[in-house]
């Protein structure tokens, strides 16, 4: 009695639909017999969004769903294709999707009609490990007989279901280790802990999940120059929504945290300089497991690239100092996301030193004293580095050979760097230590290109006299030769005027 009442329910939507125009069909042979078989797909086709539009079971399998013989509904010469496989799959919802005169003059659609070229391109668009089809196809992700809108929650590409649909696969150790073994499995996992997944978990479905950060059709290989998640474009996919006020309005959370970013050293070498190894938005928050790191753990987040910094801060003075104020470490001097160029200026008592911030502008504290001790010492470094490097660029000029001064010049380059890292050990001695060794080599390197430079102009003042004697050797001898030319000739005239008189 219920399937004989369902049947009839499903006769009267049909020739309802078709009385009113929607349908484009008045009775579907197809449905009719698949619900008599007690096919759960039915149920399913009448829900989804295909059926609410007048696509049935032959817009997809093909036949004439019009007629009641079987044979002749699903005649090779009705269209019938039955059960689509593999990239057929996306080829038949292509035949529609991929066409304005099907979506956009008849449905009135605003979807984007390149759905199919998008994932064709996309790293689902890749062979799958039989070789012969796509590793995903449409009904992949939006299912098949059940497809409903996006906005749907009961449609697997929702928001709150997106993590889970994409999940099916991505935490499959089997599945993905078949196509790269490197691929971590344990992204639904993070992404549940963090910030977004949290919210997601709760019902939020404006916090980002996988398609927001990867794309959905278009998605492609994150070393891909492409790709919504390849390091230079990851600043502007989180700014899609963290740089919008308008959308993160009732976070809690600034809006302008890309803009600063950008300002700062590390946006300017990721963004400006195209430096790939400049940390971006993921390199400090995670990646799946994005969340911001707390007070206690910023410095271990920085410590990943700048680790002696971290490893020196966290055995000086500072530290129990920090923790006891509850300050934050690393951007308490440095900042957050527009962090500045660690240059000299901000170490010191200067208007500009981050040391005054804390210990004031009272002579007498011992912090006031050190950081004033430090500035002054790195600045005479920086100075006499200058010098030696002008006096080896002189002798250089010269012709001077300078290949071993211009070698301990990277010595005093060495100890500089070295000496501003030391500086986030606060310790005077190791400051001083490195400091002084750095001030020795350069005055070590001033000597040997002074000697270099004496060492020609004595070569040009002995060239210089040593042309002169020359000079002076060679007139003498020309005079000489000139004298006793002089001298036979008149010889040889005296000898010639006696020899006349004789004869």
């Amino acid at each position: 009695m219920r399937k004989r009442l369902a049947h009839l329910t499903l006769r009267v939507i049909l020739i309802g639909s078709a009385l009113s125009g929607k349908f484009a069909f008045s009775q579907d042979e197809c449905l009719s017999c698949h619900e008599a078989i007690d096919d759960t797909n039915v149920v399913l086709v009448q829900q989804g969004i295909h059926f609410a539009n007048g696509i049935s079971c032959a817009g997809c399998h093909g036949g004439d769903a019009t007629k009641e013989d079987m044979e002749e509904a699903m005649s090779e010469a009705a269209g019938f294709i039955g059960v689509p496989k593999g990239d057929g799959v996306s080829k038949v919802c292509a035949k529609c999707h991929s066409s304005a005169a099907i979506m956009v003059k008849q449905y009135n659609s605003t979807l984007p009609l390149d759905q199919m070229e998008l994932l064709s391109s996309s790293v689902h668009g890749q062979l799958s490990t039989t070789g012969k089809e796509r590793i995903a196809q449409c009904t992949t992700c939006h299912g098949g007989h059940g497809i409903v809108h996006s906005g749907d929650a009961a449609s697997p590409v929702h928001a709150l279901n997106v993590p889970k649909t994409c999940a099916t696969c991505h935490s499959s150790a089997a599945y993905m280790h078949s196509y790269d073994p490197s691929l971590p499995i344990d992204q639904l996992e993070k992404y549940r802990g963090s910030n977004h997944g949290r919210r997601n978990a709760n019902g939020d479905a404006r916090a980002a999940d996988c398609a927001d950060c990867h794309g959905s059709h278009e998605i492609l290989s994150a070393a891909d120059v492409r790709s919504r998640v390849y390091a230079t474009n990851i600043p502007s996919a989180c700014g899609s929504c963290h740089a919008d006020a308008k959308y993160m309005k009732g976070y809690g959370i600034p809006s302008d945290q890309l803009a600063k970013y950008s300002e700062g050293v590390h946006g300017e070498a990721l963004l400006e300089k195209n430096d790939l190894g400049a940390p971006s938005c993921n390199d400090c928050h995670g990646n799946h497991g994005a969340t911001p790191p707390g007070v206690a753990s910023i410095s271990k987040v920085c410590g990943t690239c700048h680790a002696l910094n971290a490893e020196l801060f966290s055995t000086s003075p500072h530290k129990d100092a920090f923790d006891r104020r509850k300050l934050p470490e690393c951007e308490t001097c440095h900042g957050y996301h527009d962090i500045v160029v660690a240059s000299d200026k901000l170490l010191g008592i200067g208007e500009d030193a981050v040391c005054s911030w804390c210990h004031g502008d009272d002579p007498d504290s011992k912090g006031y004293r050190t950081a004033a001790m430090m500035r002054q010492r790195i600045d005479s470094l920086e100075s006499m580095e200058g010098m030696a490097v002008a006096r080896v660029n002189e002798a250089e000029q010269k012709g001077m050979e300078v290949s071993e001064a211009e070698f301990q010049l990277r010595s005093v380059r060495e100890a500089r760097l070295e000496a501003r890292t030391k500086v986030h050990s606060f310790d005077e001695e190791q400051f001083l230590q490195v400091v002084g060794k750095g001030l020795e080599i350069a005055s070590v390197v001033s000597v040997m290109a002074n000697q270099a430079i004496d060492e020609y102009y004595f070569r040009r003042w002995g060239l210089g006299i040593a042309t002169l004697i020359i000079t002076a050797l060679a007139v003498s001898l020309y005079l000489l030769v000139r004298r006793i030319e002089r001298a036979q000739a008149a010889e040889k005239h005296t000898v010639a005027k006696q020899t006349e008189l004789s004869d």
